[in-house]
C-alpha cells in the first residue's frame, strides 16, 4: 500500500487587514518534513499517519507541510505554488491513499474554497477509486467541492482543539479499510441553518460531542462530524453543518446527518451567545470574592485572524485604575526589539497597541518597566507546541502587559509564568482568545468570563457583514425555516 501525506493550513478572516503571504507560512511552519518537525497543531497528524503507515510496512511519501497563523486572504501566488507542489507529488507518487490535514476555511485571492480546489485537482490526478482523506478543523466551510472529491472527511470534535491526533487515527483507519475494500464510505451533509460558537468542554456542547462518538462504530456508521463554521469568513457556505459517513448506505448517512442537525437545533438555547461587554465584565470581576478571574478578550483573537493588538480592555482598565491584572499577548515585534535593546529593569515610555487597523483601537502611551524577556517562547495545547517568538513582560503600575514577536492567541497561563510573573498574585487575567484559552485557564481560575469585546473577531454572529450568504440563519433569525431544518440541501457521495 502506498500512502502520501501533506498539510496545508490557514484560516482566513475576510475582515482582517493582515495579508497571508509566504513569510506568514515561513514564520509558522513550512517544511517537507512535517512528520519529523516538532509537533504542532497542524503537523501532529502527520506524525500519527507516518507512524501508523510504518507499522503496517507501507510505502510512505511525504509532501509539503505549510501552516500560517489565521489572517486575511492568502496571496494567490502563494496558494497556487503550495497547491501545485502537492499536486506534483501526487503525480509522481500516485498513492493508493492521500491524507491531508487542512483547516477547511482557507481563502486566497481568486479562491473562496482552497480546500475544495485542491481536493478536486487531487481527484482528477488520482482517479475515482483512490482514497482521499481530509482532516479538518471544525471551524470550516463544508463545501460541495470537498464532499464531491474526498472519500472521507473528519473534523476535530473538540473546541478547544485538543483532539487532532485522535481524529488522525480515526481517519487513517477508515482510509485503510476503504483502500483494502473492507468498507465503502458514503458521505452525507446537512445544513443546520445555524452559526454560533460551540464550546465542547461544557454543556450542552459536551454531551453533543459524546453523542457523536457514541453513534460511531454501530449499525454501519463510520463517523459523525460537526462543522461549526468559521463566522468571519465571508463565503456562501459559512455555517454549521452535520456530516455522517456510513458503510455503503447513503440513506442512513443522510438520516444520521439530519438527526444530528436536529439534535443541534434542540440545544440551541444553551448555545445562545450572551457575552457581557468590557465594562459589564469588569464589574462582574471586581465584584468577585475569589481570584484570579479570567476575562477572555474574544474580539482580538489572533486565532481568528485578529491583529492581537487591540486596546479596548486596556483603556477601561486604566480608566478604572485596576491593579494586579495581566493582559496577553500584544503582538508588537518592533516594541519587543526595543525592549531587548533596553534590557530587563529598564524604564521606558512606550506606545502599546492600536497599530494594525481601526479595529485595534487607540494606541496607549505608558511608562513601563521591563520585567522579563525570553526568547524562543512557546505554549502547549494538546501536546503540540505553539511559538510566540520572543516574549516580553512589561509592568505599568500593577498592570502587566505581555508582548510577543509572533502573532498568536493566548492558550495558557504559561505565557505569563514563563516570563516570571506569578499568577497567584493576580486578581485578573485577560487572555486574547475566543475559547482555546479555556482548558488551561479554567484550571487556575476562580471564574472565567467570555467577554464580547470589540474587534475583527466579534462573537456577535448577527452583526457580521456577510455579502455571500443569506441572513436566514439562527440566531440572526430565530426560526430560519421550520422546513429547512429538516431538508437535505447537500447530498454527496464520494
Amino acid at each position: 500500500m502506498k500512502l502520501m501525506i501533506a498539510s496545508l493550513v490557514t484560516e482566513t478572516n475576510s475582515f482582517s487587514p493582515i495579508p497571508t503571504g509566504r513569510l506568514a507560512f515561513e514564520t509558522g511552519l513550512l517544511t517537507r518534513e512535517g512528520s519529523r518537525a516538532e509537533p504542532r497543531m497542524h503537523n501532529v497528524s502527520l506524525h500519527v499517519w507516518c507512524r501508523m503507515g510504518e507499522e503496517r510496512g507501507w510505502d510512505i511519501a511525504e509532501s509539503l507541510t505549510a501552516a500560517a497563523q489565521p489572517a486575511g486572504l492568502t496571496t494567490r501566488t502563494v496558494f497556487e505554488a503550495f497547491r501545485d507542489e502537492i499536486l506534483r507529488d501526487l503525480e509522481t507518487h500516485r498513492p493508493d491513499i492521500f491524507l491531508i490535514n487542512m483547516h477547511g476555511a482557507m481563502m486566497a485571492d481568486g479562491y473562496d474554497d482552497c480546500e475544495g480546489d485542491l481536493t478536486a485537482r487531487a481527484r482528477a490526478i488520482l482517479g475515482p477509486d483512490k482514497v482521499i482523506g481530509l482532516e479538518l478543523d471544525p471551524h470550516n466551510h463544508l463545501t460541495d467541492a470537498m464532499l464531491d472529491n474526498a472519500t472521507l472527511i473528519v473534523n476535530y470534535k473538540e473546541y478547544p482543539h485538543i483532539d487532532p491526533a485522535d481524529r488522525a487515527v480515526e481517519l487513517f483507519e477508515m482510509a485503510a479499510d476503504a483502500a483494502q475494500g473492507k468498507t465503502r464510505p458514503v458521505m452525507r451533509a446537512h445544513d443546520c441553518r445555524m452559526l454560533t460558537i460551540i464550546r465542547t468542554l461544557m454543556e450542552p456542547g459536551k454531551s453533543f460531542v459524546q453523542s457523536m462518538k457514541d453513534a460511531e462504530g454501530h449499525d454501519g456508521v463510520l463517523s459523525v462530524s460537526l462543522t461549526h463554521g468559521f463566522p468571519w469568513g465571508d463565503v456562501a457556505d459559512v455555517g454549521a453543518k452535520t456530516l455522517a459517513i456510513t458503510d455503503g448506505d447513503a440513506e442512513k448517512a443522510a438520516r444520521v446527518a439530519e438527526e444530528f442537525a436536529a439534535k443541534l437545533w434542540d440545544i440551541r438555547d444553551g448555545l445562545r451567545a450572551d457575552y457581557p461587554n468590557i465594562p459589564t465584565a469588569l464589574d462582574m470581576a471586581e465584584a468577585a470574592t475569589e481570584f484570579p478571574v479570567t476575562l477572555a478578550d474574544m474580539g482580538d483573537n489572533a486565532g481568528g485572524g485578529a491583529p492581537s493588538d487591540s486596546t479596548y480592555f486596556l483603556q477601561e482598565i486604566l480608566r478604572r485604575g485596576i491593579k494586579d491584572i495581566a493582559l496577553a499577548p500584544f503582538w508588537d515585534p518592533v516594541l519587543v526589539t526595543m525592549c531587548q535593546d533596553a534590557g530587563v529593569g529598564a524604564r521606558m515610555r512606550v506606545r502599546i497597541g492600536g497599530k494594525i487597523c481601526a479595529e485595534s483601537g487607540a494606541a496607549m502611551d505608558l511608562e513601563v518597566t521591563v520585567r522579563g524577556i525570553r526568547e524562543n517562547m512557546s505554549q502547549t495545547v494538546a501536546e503540540a507546541s505553539i511559538s510566540l517568538g520572543t516574549g516580553v513582560w512589561l509592568e505599568a503600575d500593577g498592570v502587566h502587559l505581555i508582548l510577543s514577536s509572533k502573532r498568536t492567541q493566548c492558550f495558557s497561563p504559561s505565557v505569563l509564568e514563563d516570563l516570571g510573573l506569578d499568577i497567584s498574585t493576580l486578581r485578573f487575567m485577560v487572555p486574547k482568545s475566543t475559547n482555546h484559552f479555556y482548558q488551561n485557564f479554567a484550571r487556575v481560575s476562580a471564574q472565567v468570563i467570555h467577554v464580547g469585546s470589540p474587534g475583527t473577531v466579534t462573537p456577535d454572529m448577527t452583526i457580521i457583514p456577510f455579502t455571500k450568504r443569506d441572513g436566514t440563519f439562527w440566531p440572526k433569525v430565530e426560526n430560519p425555516s421550520p422546513d429547512l431544518k429538516h431538508e437535505m440541501i447537500e447530498e454527496r457521495t464520494s
